[in-house]
Order: structure tokens, then sequence, then C-alpha cells
């Protein structure tokens, strides 16, 4: 396979358990203790502060995100008490209206009376609302449900449209071949010892087996796939082909991935595929609920990056850490688009699998 990310050159490969975080869990200082300015951290760095910040607010917390100019996470808070403890412990605050609690609510209300097919809803913390993305296929009564459900939950929601239509981006062609579809690969992972890699679900139920070319021999056999509700699969080696620790570049180079992690909104990231290779883009969201006509789809990445049919299931990560398996999206890498991703901690997770 002449750009095989399963050779022995160019992988895609990785995954690991999630970013550890401290072995004891990190306690804030109280509203009364010193407040250093915030710190300037890396994306990664920003990632795993936001979840510690998070998990020590609690309810105190309405979201959070990395402000790349300034290299400093955000964090919104609604009280002074919350701002001081977000100050200490290296993040900068913001005082927003919508409480964590009040936008879950939103989110509740959506699934109940408006899981629509072309649609996907999330939190926005820059903005501090329910961001409702609709595509083309949303009109006449879909986009009547869609109206009355948002009406009732005020400004705590945001509506905004996409062009094309949201799908998961299987196709013919080449790169991983299973019967008549063509995914990619996304990182290669062990379980039990044992060599394997994960990919889409929507892959994974769309063929048992994979080889490395069209109609080549196999090389894998999907032993799990979650598709919808989630969107990873399992695929085991039944070849003895190389499956080292790297992404594909498709410029002659690899990246080496030694770490699986959580994504941050507002980080660079990148991602590889078969069909359009490597692109760049942003995290816009995350626990993103994207509606497919499949169905429903929870827990994803939202991004600014583009994809095209036959990217399922590629990776997305930023330098060495693993984030993201390609799922779906709309639009294009001409125009441009928008991309949803599994992420890669989840997958390892109810796989029990690890970095080789």
């Amino acid at each position: 396979m002449k750009r095989s990310r399963i050779s022995t050159r160019r992988t895609a490969t990785a995954g690991a358990a999630m970013v550890a975080l401290t072995a004891a869990a990190l306690t804030l200082p109280g509203a009364h203790a010193a407040s250093p300015a915030p710190r300037q951290l890396s994306s990664p760095q920003a990632a795993e502060l936001a979840q510690r910040i998070s998990a020590d607010l609690g309810a105190d917390s309405a979201g959070s995100y990395y402000d790349a100019g300034t290299g400093r996470l955000v964090v919104g808070v609604l009280d002074q008490e919350a701002a001081a403890r977000v100050k200490a412990a290296g993040a900068e605050p913001r005082t927003v209206r919508h409480s964590a609690a009040e936008l879950a609510s939103a989110l509740r209300t959506l699934k109940a009376e408006a899981t629509i097919p072309g649609t996907a809803w999330s939190v926005d913390p820059r903005s501090n609302k329910v961001v409702v993305t609709a595509d083309s296929t949303v009109t006449g009564a879909r986009q009547d449900r869609l109206d009355k459900a948002v009406a009732q939950l005020g400004d705590k929601v945001a509506v905004k449209r996409t062009a094309g239509t949201f799908r998961p981006l299987i196709a013919g062609g080449d790169a991983i071949w299973g019967s008549g579809v063509r995914c990619s690969l996304g990182f290669n992972v062990t379980k039990g010892g044992k060599p394997y890699f994960l990919t889409a679900g929507h892959c994974g139920n769309a063929s048992r087996t994979w080889s490395a070319t069209r109609g080549g021999a196999q090389i894998g056999v999907v032993e799990s796939s979650s598709f919808p509700g989630h969107d990873y699969a399992l695929v085991r080696y039944t070849s003895t082909i190389a499956h080292p620790s790297a992404v594909d570049l498709y410029n002659g180079g690899t990246q080496n991935i030694s770490k699986a992690g959580e994504a941050v909104v507002g980080e660079q990231v990148q991602r590889s595929g078969s069909t359009t290779r490597v692109h760049g883009g942003e995290v816009t969201a995350l626990d993103v609920t994207v509606n497919y006509e499949e169905g429903a789809v929870e827990g994803m990445i939202g991004t600014s990056v583009c994809a095209e049919p036959g990217d399922s299931g590629g990776a997305l990560f930023d330098g060495a850490t693993a984030l993201g398996l390609t799922s779906g999206g709309s639009g294009d890498c001409s125009g441009g688009g928008e991309t949803f991703f599994q992420p890669v901690p989840a997958a390892l997770q109810a796989y029990g699998a690890q970095l080789p």
C-alpha cells in the first residue's frame, strides 16, 4: 500500500490511558489565599488543569477554554470566591451569567425535545451558552420542532446554521479497506499484550475484516464496535505487519505518539486521514451531541478542522498526544467545514487498551 499508515515508515498509531492526573486530587486554596498571576501554559497543560479545576469547583465552575494568544486557561465562575480559587490554581477567572447546572438543564431539554437528525449541540464556554447547530436538512417540520424547543430556553441557547449535511465520513477508496468501504486507521494500541488498532465505530459496523490495500490480504478483524451512542471500534491485528506508535504526516515523516489526553476548547490540533491527509484547526467544543441520521453520538470533540469521506477513524492529535478518532461532520477541505471526533481516552477505557 503506497501510502499505508500501517507501513513501517508511516503508521497512524498510539492511544493510551487517559493523561494521568496527580495521584491526589488538586485542592484549590480558599478565597483568602494569595492569588498569583495566571500561568502561561501549553495546550496539554491547560487541558489537564481544566480537568482539575472543574473537578474541584464542581457546580461553581461554568466551563473553561484555552486562550492560545496569552497561553492562559480561562475559567467561567459565578462569584468572587470561585474567582479567587481559580486564580490561585493558575488560571484566569471570568464572571459569567449561567451556571454549569443551568446549561446542563438546557442540554437535557434539547435531548428530550429536539433530538433531530442534522443537529448538534454543546456548551460554548466563551459565550456561556449552549450552541445548537443545524445542517441543511433541518427544514419544515424539523425546523419547527427545533424552534419550539429552543424558544423555551431563552438566552441560554444560541442557534447557528451550517452548510451541507452532518454525516459519518466513510467512503470507497484505499487506506484501510473493508467490504467495499474505506476508512482510516486511528491509533495503534495494545490489549493484553497483543496488537490492535482503533478506528471509527461506524467503520467497524460496516466491515468485520480490514486490509491495508484494496483487495489485499486481511490484516485485522473487528473485535468490538460501537455506533451510534459512541463512535469507536477495536480491530485486532491478524498479520505481522508493523504497527509503530506514530501518525502519518504524509510528507515523508511521522509524528510519534506517547500518550492520550483530553482536548480543551481553543487548542490547536491536527488531523491525519487517508482522503485529505493532514489538516489543522481549533477545538471549538467538548461533550458535543451529534444527531446523525443513524442516531445520536454523545461526548464528541467539536473542531474547525475539515475532513471528507474516507477520513473516518483517522487520528486527531496535538504533538505527541492522541486526542480523537474522526467521526463525521459537514463541509469539505475546499470550502471548509466542521468535524466531530470521538475522544480517544473514552475508547481506551471502554476496551481496556493502552499504548503499544
